[in-house]
């Protein structure tokens, strides 16, 4: 049938119908681009991840710009809250969380803990330990000790509540009066897995992080959590961190390799100790690995694992550990606040390596 055929009023409708229809492919269409849109901008971590932390919070002054700042950035960091701040805030507790953030143990008080005696140091600890649970539903697996100070006393207390010393690899200085320009550039150092020191409470900290997140960029890094096993930076996920290696060319992208089968050492008897070792990460000539120690029915001093390469494989990288050794033999000690283990307790050490991964046959002797 013709147009003029068709009356005037149905005419209209039919035309408004047909609008409306090509109207809502228009859209369906801008949607499909803006999503692949969104897709390719996804962020590149092939440089790595690092751990953005900021202690001393929560506090009502500072704490909601901050987060978000952090979100406007598409960052995310994990912040090491004093307890009676999250006793006498606890909605910004639960307000980091629901930004995306991570939620650390800072004491309660934030006092010198090598000064305090053992039952002192239990009491900061675990009471806040309780405010972070009542206001998020979630116990903290992570312990920043106020000023780094920490000894065996304080370590032995931070395993029996189940937590994980951090420390930092770069102080960004904003307690001590660091511009914002002084701050971006003490972030611009970060290297994969490490971790910065901020604060919450400091509006140049604040000011710094739209730079912050654009350097990460450019380095093709990302913010990450912070593992509760290797107190490294990893992906938010609880995966691996990537290692520093150079971009892949088109022609050759760069893909995961399958991850090798763990490799266990025998079952421990009394003393004893076993060693799991498990890669987390590989690329073309490096990949990243962990290891598990493990004490056996009764408690231990001090541990050590050794292994030979397989390959010409060499440590590049290596954090909660010592390394000693030469050639393709590896023999990898305690360092002084992770030997103490109770029976079956474990703690973990990760390195790098150059080479093809490999999980060779590991032995773990104890003291």
């Amino acid at each position: 049938m013709a147009d003029n055929a068709v009356p005037i009023g149905r005419r209209t409708g039919l035309r408004k119908a047909v609008a409306t229809a090509l109207a809502g492919v228009v859209t369906a269409a801008l949607a499909t681009v803006a999503l692949s849109a969104t897709v390719a901008r996804a962020a590149d971590c092939s440089g790595g991840y690092v751990g953005l932390t900021y202690d001393d919070g929560p506090n009502p002054s500072n704490t909601t710009n901050l987060l978000n700042t952090l979100k406007a950035n598409s960052l995310r960091a994990t912040f090491f809250n004093i307890g009676q701040n999250a006793q006498n805030y606890p909605s910004l507790v639960r307000a980091q969380v629901d930004a995306g953030m991570w939620v650390g143990n800072h004491s309660y008080t934030h006092p010198h803990l090598t000064q305090m005696s053992s039952s002192q140091i239990q009491s900061e600890l675990q009471r806040t330990q309780q405010a972070i649970q009542q206001a998020t539903g979630s116990a903290p697996k992570l312990f920043r000790p106020p000023y780094g100070e920490t000894n065996s006393t304080v370590q032995s207390i931070e395993q029996q509540l189940g937590l994980r010393e951090i420390i930092w690899d770069v102080d960004s200085q904003d307690w001590n009066g660091a511009s914002t320009a002084q701050i971006v550039q003490a972030a611009s150092r970060l290297q994969n897995g490490q971790i910065i020191l901020m604060h919450d409470q400091y509006s140049t900290t604040v000011q710094a992080i739209p730079q912050i997140a654009a350097n990460l960029r450019s380095r093709n890094m990302c913010a990450g959590m912070i593992s509760p096993s290797t107190g490294r930076a990893v992906a938010p996920d609880g995966g691996g961190p990537v290692s520093p290696s150079p971009s892949p060319s088109p022609s050759s992208p760069q893909s995961p390799s399958p991850s090798p089968t763990p490799t266990v050492t025998p079952t421990a008897g009394t003393g004893a100790c076993t060693a799991t070792m498990q890669t987390v990460n590989s690329w073309g000539g490096g990949f990243q690995s962990n290891v598990t120690v493990r004490a056996g029915s009764s408690a231990i001093s001090g541990w050590t694992v050794t292994w030979s390469w397989p390959g010409s494989q060499s440590i590049s990288q290596l954090w909660g550990g010592l390394q000693s050794g030469s050639g393709s033999s590896v023999s990898v000690r305690n360092e002084s606040w992770n030997g103490s283990l109770g029976a079956s307790a474990s703690t973990t050490f990760g390195f790098v390596a150059n080479g093809t991964a490999a999980t060779p046959t590991l032995t773990c002797s104890a003291s």
